[in-house]
C-alpha cells in the first residue's frame, strides 16, 4: 500500500514537472503574432515603459506604435516576456499615460543588448514625434 502511494506521488510530481517545463504562451497582440515564451521561475528584469501620446495624434499612429512595438519579441531574442495595455484605472492618476508595456529579460545583459538592437532603435523611428513624455522604470520581479 505505501509503495502505491508513493509511486502515485512520484508519478505526480514528475508529471507536474514536465507540464511547467513544456507550458507556453503564444502572444498575439492586435493581429500580430509574436513569438511563443516559456515560462520561468528564476526573477525577471522588468522594462515598463509608459506613453502619453501627443493630443494631435491620430488612433491610426497609436495602432501603429501598438503594433510596431509588439513586434519586437519575434525580431529581439532577449526578451523573455512581453505584455502590454491602456490604461483603464479608475482612480485618475495617470497623468494623461494611456499605454504600458512590460518587456521582461532574465538579466541586465539582455535588457542591454534589447536598447542597442538594431529593431529596437527602429521602432523608436516610429515614434515620429507622436509622444509628449515617456516614463521608463526598471525593477527586478520579487
Amino acid at each position: 500500500m505505501f509503495r502505491t502511494i508513493l509511486c502515485c506521488v512520484l508519478v505526480a510530481i514528475v508529471c507536474a514537472g514536465c507540464i511547467n517545463i513544456h507550458a507556453e504562451k503564444n502572444s498575439t497582440v492586435a493581429g500580430t503574432e509574436t513569438k511563443k515564451i516559456t515560462p520561468t521561475t528564476a526573477p525577471l528584469l522588468r522594462h515598463v515603459v509608459l506613453f502619453r501620446f501627443k493630443d494631435d495624434t491620430s488612433p491610426e499612429k497609436i495602432h501603429e506604435v501598438e503594433i510596431a512595438f509588439a513586434s519586437l519579441p519575434g525580431k529581439i531574442n532577449t526578451i523573455q516576456k512581453f505584455e502590454w495595455g491602456t490604461n483603464v484605472s479608475v482612480e485618475n492618476r495617470s497623468e494623461g499615460f494611456t499605454h504600458c508595456f512590460v518587456v521582461s529579460f532574465l538579466n541586465e545583459a539582455g535588457r542591454d543588448a534589447y536598447l542597442v538592437h538594431p529593431d529596437h532603435k527602429e521602432f523608436g523611428k516610429t515614434l515620429g514625434g507622436s509622444l509628449d513624455k515617456v516614463l521608463v522604470v526598471d525593477y527586478w520581479a520579487k
